[in-house]
């Protein structure tokens, strides 16, 4: 894989984004729910999104995808979906965190050639 991929830059500033948005959007107070998974999540997120620009592998592409989905599914499997900003605040990064993810593990030459092999198999 290449270290240049951008889309895990992106997800690393998706990941401080959601780790600091329970203070940037205000529903840091009271340290509920949808804080705490902001900032396990987003810490998460930081780090495998990190080891990502440093040693690119499709493991964390992987990590990361599932970290996504948690993401986005947290408001209805934590249940705070009744507070707006944290519900949108989590759709809207787990989607991108998704999205960089799958592109970058798209973008990886070995994936491209094993999908390559794979299809000329069957």
């Amino acid at each position: 894989m290449r270290h240049d991929r951008w889309q895990d830059w992106l997800n690393f500033l998706v990941g401080l984004w959601t780790l600091f948005s329970p203070w940037i959007l205000g529903f840091a107070t009271g340290m509920g729910i949808a804080a705490r998974t902001a900032w396990i999540l987003g810490a998460a997120i930081v780090v495998f999104a990190g080891i990502a620009v440093s040693i690119p592998k499709a493991w964390e592409e992987g990590l990361n995808i599932i970290l996504g989905l948690a993401l986005l599914i947290s408001p209805w499997a934590l249940s705070y979906t009744d507070m707006a900003k944290p519900t949108s605040n989590a759709m809207i990064a787990g989607l991108l965190v998704i999205i960089f993810a799958v592109w970058a593990m798209l973008m990886d030459t070995a994936i491209q050639r094993w999908w390559h092999e794979r299809r000329q198999v069957h």
